[in-house]
């Protein structure tokens, strides 16, 4: 049986990686983000309709908050056995159909995924200049964009850049299962 580590607390330092392969052919690490003064990292997959509502939001959003020094990671942890739309070949092309404006890596392992306690897609991890949790859990209330009335990762990385603790730091992420 599989046992998932416990949800990454807040306050704690975000797990080192190293190696994972973006699709742009390049490995990242933790340290590869080194100059950007916020991280989120996304558990994201290919398939998942909750992921597909959101992409155009996550694009914007790195797009709107990019030169304010945040930097959007997005995840696969996927089995790529078990769920073969989460390959990487089907990362690359996912991300060219949709012109990805930020890295998109693959946790092929689940380690990164473990390490955070991530449970489904999308679910995000903010971590500030020192690389501590200061948020986690959804992109914000609604898969149906026109139905969002609480804007939680755009809340959090306002409150972040403010200089204030997050508002509402911990909220519970919803989408599809992430396959172990």
């Amino acid at each position: 049986m599989l046992s998932i580590t416990p949800a990454l607390e807040l306050g704690q330092k975000a797990p080192d990686f190293v190696g994972l392969l973006g699709v742009d052919g390049q490995r990242y690490s933790l340290d590869s983000f080194n100059s950007k003064t916020i991280l989120v990292l996304i558990f994201v997959s290919n398939g998942c309709p909750t992921v597909k509502a959101a992409v155009d939001r996550v694009k914007r959003i790195q797009t709107d908050y990019s030169e304010k020094g945040v930097q959007i990671v997005a995840i696969n942890s996927n089995n790529s056995f078990l769920s073969p739309a989460d390959t990487y070949d089907e990362m690359v092309i996912r991300s060219k159909e949709k012109s990805f404006n930020f890295p998109y890596l693959k946790d092929e392992e689940r380690i990164i995924a473990r390490a955070c306690g991530a449970i489904c897609t999308p679910q995000v991890f903010v971590f500030d200049t020192d690389r501590r949790l200061r948020y986690r859990g959804r992109i914000d209330d609604s898969r149906d964009p026109a139905k969002v009335m609480t804007r939680d990762l755009n809340n959090a990385l306002e409150d972040l850049i403010g200089g204030r603790e997050v508002r509402t730091a911990d909220t519970k992420p919803f989408g599809c299962s992430i396959v172990w």
